[in-house]
């Protein structure tokens, strides 16, 4: 029997619906549960051969049982490598590298010193930095949030070089991106499961959050077209198996505004029924594919095309 687990926090409408739908299918040797952990030790198999993580992002200690359990041979979806590894400015990084429009963006070390750190700790960092450059090449208005964490935490709308400086103050020991806004006609938020399987979504995000996918954006098939390939380009070279991609849509281009979200929304109250029961239906099929490819005592975990290209010192692009 292969079991396929589901590990989650709060949440309840997506893994439940995610448990039922496999173990509705009735696939011989194939069963999905919630996840139970009594014990972890070291080397030794979880006994799943998936396993589908929602919330290790919050729990340290979930991270590191996904690491062990993907070293025994569990599929894990998502990487828990890769996840603990990457960051969204380095995927806008990655952006640049492999074609996808993205917004300006600059990295800025953080407005209090790092715990245990002291001045003498950033002897390489410039004081002050070139503000003037930064500032330039941005513009406003600007966005600035955390290189790393989602949900809207933190996340500032700035208009001015004053408000700059008087937000940055309040953000303490977080790292912030600083970001060119791009001002856009049309905004789709994009599933992306396995690499291959893509929802686009129209989505307001100016709109209440309840609200945000009541949009009438009706895209081209030229347009939907190009904003798939730029969403599974984006997933592809990550490694990301259930991911979203959100696109600002400018002068006709699709920008890459938010696409490290490996835990993504997914409850049938923001999303809808309708993309509720694509999501589900898609990722049980996807997981059960995973577990009928299990193979025991190896690496199944899904790695990115940047990490396998770099490996085998291959372009990037």
């Amino acid at each position: 029997m292969k079991k396929i687990g589901m590990l989650f926090g709060k949440e309840r409408s997506f893994p439940m619906a995610f448990v039922e739908r496999v173990n509705s299918k009735k696939i011989d040797g194939i069963i999905a549960e919630p996840v139970q952990i009594d014990k972890v030790m070291q080397g030794e198999p979880s006994g799943y051969a998936v396993i589908f993580d929602r919330i290790s992002q919050d729990v340290p200690f979930y991270r590191a049982y996904l690491k062990n359990a993907a070293l025994c041979g569990t599929t894990v979806i998502n990487n828990p490598f890769w996840w603990s590894a990457d960051e969204k400015f380095f995927n806008n990084c990655l952006a640049t590298k492999i074609g996808v429009p993205v917004p300006k963006t600059v990295i800025l070390p953080s407005k209090d010193l790092p715990a245990d750190t002291t001045d003498e700790s950033f002897s390489n960092l410039a004081y002050p930095l070139d503000w003037e450059g930064i500032f330039k090449y941005i513009g406003f208005p600007a966005y600035m949030k955390p290189f790393a964490g989602g949900g809207w935490k933190s996340v500032y709308q700035l208009n001015s070089i004053e408000e700059f400086f008087e937000k940055h103050a309040e953000t303490e020991q977080l790292v912030m991106m600083l970001q060119e806004e791009i001002k856009f006609t049309e905004y789709y938020r994009c599933y992306c499961i396995g690499g291959k399987y893509v929802r686009i979504m129209p989505y307001e995000p100016r709109n209440p959050h309840a609200l945000r996918y009541v949009a009438d954006f009706k895209p081209t098939p030229e347009k939907y077209k190009e904003m798939e390939d730029i969403v599974l380009r984006i997933c592809q070279y990550l490694g990301y198996d259930f991911n979203t991609v959100e696109l600002a849509l400018r002068d006709g281009v699709p920008y890459a505004i938010d696409f490290c979200n490996p835990a993504p929304d997914a409850e049938v109250t923001s999303v809808g029924q309708e993309n509720f029961d694509w999501v589900v239906e898609t990722a049980a099929n996807y997981a059960i594919e995973k577990a009928m490819e299990h193979k025991e005592n190896a690496d199944n975990l899904t790695w990115g095309e940047y990490i396998k290209r770099s490996s085998n010192k291959q372009k990037l692009y």
